[in-house]
């Protein structure tokens, strides 16, 4: 029997205010080394930031979480890290940060499809709940 392809994923969250610890999930990011997968993908919830938060700059925080979408892509309009492979943007990706935007910790599955895994994983822990 063959051994499932191994992910890692982590949730990309927004922290309006550092000091209250309050966050919204907005974005996740997933890579499968064997897969050569790596995606990222984001949902900003504005409204419940605003309610959190209500002189947030959306602005900043679009421009932020784009910036992760574009380096996860290797879009080398975002920079120098952009030329990274993609474990060594996944890590950069992943790395602890005291800024809005931080990211959970680092989980582990495995999964026949990567993609698919990410598409049920960004529904339910990043979409708004319906």
């Amino acid at each position: 029997m063959r051994a499932l392809p191994s992910y890692d994923y982590a949730v990309v969250r927004v922290t309006p205010s550092a000091e209250r610890g309050e966050f919204v999930n907005s974005g996740m990011v997933l890579h499968s080394l064997e897969r050569g997968f790596l995606e990222c993908r984001v949902h900003l919830d504005e409204a419940r930031l605003l309610a959190m938060c209500p002189t947030l700059d959306l602005e900043t925080v679009r421009l932020h979480l784009k910036a992760f979408v574009r380096v996860c892509a290797g879009d080398l309009s975002a920079g120098p890290i952009a030329k990274l492979s993609t474990r060594e943007r996944f890590q950069w990706l992943v790395a602890p940060r005291s800024t809005m935007i931080q990211i959970s910790e680092v989980h582990s599955g495995v999964s026949e499809s990567p993609r698919d895994t990410f598409e049920e994983l960004f529904r339910r822990l990043v979409l708004p709940i319906s």
